[in-house]
């Protein structure tokens, strides 16, 4: 009998601490899902230095361009002003839109100001960064997105605008012709 108590509590044992670590690892999976997790340092439009942990708590729709681009980028600025005029008035207020640059050499803080002055897309909630090349390529990868220089002034690129809730987990792209009703909505049901 004593035999079956020890074996039995032994067992119980190694089924809690298995449950702990399953646990454990669902917690650890899902703080991976987050871009906040990212440590780089960016610049936004007026130079000042961030973390992408510091647009937590607001829902972000992002997309990767270049200032000097003459094709797609343009579209896509586009779309991100129909997203934007889509998302009702009080979700508005907890939402950023974030444009990234893959070409920070040339896209200064100063440059990504005119570029978003020139648009009327400057201040709130719009949000223009940049980054060191080796930052900038992390955050493609997460966000699946592909780039390539071409010359020193074509970059070619995937054409994707990702939305990400308040904790920075991505909860929708949209990819090639960007079907804005479908982004706003998914960023107006967003808590």
């Amino acid at each position: 009998m004593k035999q079956f108590i020890i074996t039995f509590f032994s067992l119980l044992f190694l089924i809690s601490c298995t449950e702990n670590a399953d646990k454990k690892e669902e917690v650890k999976e899902k703080m991976t899902d987050s871009i906040f997790l990212l440590d780089s340092k960016w610049e936004n439009q007026d130079g000042k230095e961030i973390q992408l942990k510091d647009l937590k708590g607001k829902n972000l729709v992002v997309v990767m361009i270049f200032t000097r681009c003459q094709t797609a980028c343009p579209l896509l600025v586009g779309d991100m002003k129909a997203v934007k005029s889509k998302v009702k008035l009080e979700q508005l207020k907890n939402t950023s839109f974030v444009f990234v640059s893959v070409d920070p050499e040339n896209d200064t803080p100063a440059v990504l100001k005119k570029y978003a002055e020139e648009r009327n897309m400057y201040g709130e909630p719009w949000i223009f960064l940049r980054s060191d090349v080796e930052s900038t390529r992390e955050f493609a990868n997460v966000l699946a997105v592909k780039y390539k220089k071409i010359s020193p002034i074509v970059f070619s690129h995937s054409n994707i605008i990702s939305v990400f809730n308040r904790n920075g987990e991505m909860v929708s792209q949209e990819e090639g012709t960007v079907n804005s009703d479908a982004v706003a909505k998914t960023v107006n049901e967003l808590k």
